[in-house]
């Protein structure tokens, strides 16, 4: 599932996000979701949030299984 929908989309929720940083590559980065900071119910690039680690970026996927194991 995608994360441009708002109510797809919850605190403790783990998700892959694109960071600013990391739009060009389109590098994910895995965590768990503790705001959303998206207030938009549709968001076409998906809905922005900050992760537990305090990392911002916006949700590209959230049926996400961590490669990293963490």
């Amino acid at each position: 599932m995608n994360g441009q929908y708002r109510k797809d989309i919850y605190p403790g929720l783990e998700v892959a996000i694109i960071l600013k940083k990391d739009q060009r590559s389109g590098r994910l980065t895995y965590g768990i979701v503790k705001d959303l900071l998206t207030s938009a119910a549709y968001h076409s690039r998906g809905i922005k949030v900050r992760l537990e680690d305090g990392q911002v970026g916006r949700v590209a996927e959230t049926d996400v299984i961590d490669p990293d194991g963490e």
